[in-house]
């Protein structure tokens, strides 16, 4: 099978698994034997994409709950406990199905130091998993939420998790000695553990394009190998296989197998696999195959975005990388870093674009001074990052050394991405990116190098277009950026309301990104107490507003206007009117001349303070 071929099987069976549709299914897998059999690819495909169609089918269908009600009894964490919104958060296993868990108090405490692969006693109550989340936590596996009412330790798991979760434990602490920030960044960029990551600090890499470094890639399952390629060297090649195959397998335990990490150890282990059969295959040919076996196992993984940010960046920097490379000027390392990120970034336009709305402009410049120090930020940070676990503070903090410069410079470079005004690529600059391409391509072929120079230039203008967007920003009427938080822009002012907020802390910065807003002039917030404090916070600290209102009883720390019933805000084109109802403010945004629209005028569900 080439790898045209190979490409064509795994974009059938990301389409069957998509539409999910109840084909039968054994005559489906004789089709599919058939198709292997014969060697005809076209036959293989039809197969396959039937058969992802009908395991999708039979995934969505398996995603019913347990015996809903009162439970008790021992459940195996899959995942690692997490806080969210003031209480703990963890996947468990309860019956053969993965149910979301919620603790709070005595039993958070007991949960809180607990890893994947544990097995704990429970007690609570078991529901259904409401309609408008099923979607959402479908991507998870999730089957049914738990209420935690008591927890204790029941046995540290199997071999492989105790492994796993030692040499987990021994980095972490390890990595005890650095600041809380930078130890949070160090389990990112080591095992892709984002649980105690600040809001902001997500916002920084999301902004600049550079979220992907706090995943495991292949980088980290490439290292690893590398790590033990000279005790694999000693082996037979039976032995070597085993060996390398059973190093993947416990990284994948250690990572948690995220859908980068599945992608990235499938793709490990067929080229094991492949250079053991004495038949290499190109990465693309590779990945392609990784992507057909993992969604015929998997087929929710299609709707995973971390699985599609992996197979698309990876097959961007397959067939891109080195083509780039060779037609960039100046010195080889920086064009082959040049190379590998822009076809990085093309991999992923097509997902990122209709999901988000856009790429940062910035994404490039800050792949270009992060990357190439986040691959030795991970290899040093595994490597000696062992070494300072099994040791005391004192050496830690000398091995450590390298870890927090690296660590201080890829955060460093990520705040500036996400703060210098270089806007947002769309749909539109992406076609427009595309037509200079190919006007550029086409007049090289053809040896008329002025226009290759109008397409260059023509390309440097669409992606210096949205910088314009960002500095002369347009009106906005009451745009909501997420659930819960409203948008107001003119004359060069930025108002925004935040009355019930329904989006984490994370979506509500990176919302406000993507509408290119790089400052607030005058936050409002409606409700009092802590959880209103809470919603903000990030937000107060990323974009710091030069006016804060709320209403008597609130929380926030800092300089806030408590505004009387029937004051106002000028605030460049825009008037804020105020009013309140003894629980919150009730707020109207209007411009000079017009009507006032009231943004709040029904009492939100109360949230505890």
């Amino acid at each position: 099978m080439g790898d045209r071929s190979a490409i064509a099987l795994a974009v059938a069976a990301c389409a069957g698994a998509w539409l999910a549709r109840p084909f039968p299914l054994v005559p489906v897998l004789a089709l599919v034997a058939v198709g292997l059999a014969v060697h005809r690819p076209v036959l293989l495909m039809v197969a396959v994409a039937l058969a992802a169609s009908a395991l999708g089918y039979r995934a969505w269908a398996g995603l019913r709950p347990p015996a809903t009600g009162t439970w008790s009894g021992v459940a195996t964490l899959v995942g690692d406990p997490a806080q969210v919104a003031g209480a703990l958060r963890v996947d468990v296993r309860i019956g053969g199905k993965r149910v979301e868990a919620w603790a709070r108090g005595a039993a958070a405490r007991s949960l809180r130091d607990r890893l994947a692969g544990e097995r704990v006693q429970l007690r609570g109550q078991l529901q259904p998993v409401p309609p408008d989340a099923r979607e959402r936590l479908a991507r998870r596996h999730i089957a049914a939420r738990f209420s935690v009412a008591g927890a204790s330790l029941s046995s540290v798991g199997n071999v492989p998790s105790r492994l796993a979760n030692g040499l987990r434990r021994t980095l972490l602490r390890g990595a005890g000695v650095l600041a809380p920030g930078r130890r949070a960044l160090f389990a990112g960029f080591v095992l892709g553990d984002d649980r105690e990551q600040r809001p902001e600090v997500t916002d920084d890499f999301r902004a600049s394009g550079l979220s992907h470094l706090l995943v495991v890639s292949g980088q980290n399952v490439a290292f690893v190998l590398a790590l033990l390629g000279p005790f694999l060297g000693r082996l037979r090649l039976g032995g070597r296989l085993a060996g390398g195959l059973a190093a993947l397998v416990l990284f994948g335990i250690l990572t948690r197998w995220e859908p980068s990490v599945l992608r990235a150890v499938a793709m490990a282990g067929l080229t094991l696999l492949a250079a053991a059969l004495g038949r290499p295959a190109s990465s693309l040919r590779i990945l392609s195959l990784a992507v057909t076996a993992l969604v015929l196992v998997d087929p929710l993984l299609v709707h995973s975005l971390g699985f599609l940010l992996s197979v698309g960046a990876c097959a961007g920097i397959s067939m891109f990388s080195k083509r780039f490379a060779a037609r960039l000027p100046g010195p080889r390392p920086v064009a082959d870093a040049l190379g590998v990120t822009l076809a990085a970034q093309i991999g992923v336009l097509p997902i990122l674009v209709p999901v988000f709305g856009g790429l940062p402009v910035a994404a490039l410049p800050a792949n270009l001074l992060g990357a190439p120090v986040a691959g030795p930020l991970m290899m040093w940070g595994m490597a000696a990052g062992l070494v300072a676990g099994w040791t005391g503070p004192g050496v830690a903090r000398l091995i450590h050394l390298p870890t927090d410069l690296m660590i201080r410079w890829v955060a460093g470079v990520a705040h500036w991405g996400a703060t210098v005004p270089l806007g947002q690529l769309r749909l539109a600059h992406v076609a427009g990116l595309a037509a200079a391409l190919a006007l550029g391509v086409a007049a090289h072929r053809r040896g008329r190098f002025g226009w290759v120079v109008v397409g260059g230039l023509a390309g440097l203008a669409v992606v210096l277009a949205p910088a314009v967007a960002v500095l002369r920003p347009v009106g906005v009427e009451g745009r909501s950026v997420v659930p819960g938080a409203r948008l107001w822009r003119s004359a060069g002012a930025t108002v925004l309301v935040i009355d019930d907020l329904r989006a984490s802390p994370e979506a509500l910065l990176s919302s406000l990104h993507m509408a290119d807003v790089r400052t607030v002039d005058v936050l409002v917030v409606t409700r009092p107490g802590a959880a209103a404090a809470a919603d903000v916070r990030a937000l107060l600290s990323r974009f710091p507003p030069r006016l804060v209102l709320a209403p008597a009883g609130h929380r926030l720390a800092g300089d806030v206007v408590v505004p009387p019933p029937g004051s106002e805000v000028v605030a460049g084109g825009l008037i804020v009117w105020f009013d309140d109802d003894d629980r919150r403010l009730v707020v109207s945004v209007s411009r000079p001349g017009q009507a006032p629209l009231s943004t709040s005028t029904t009492r939100p569900a109360e949230r505890p303070s």
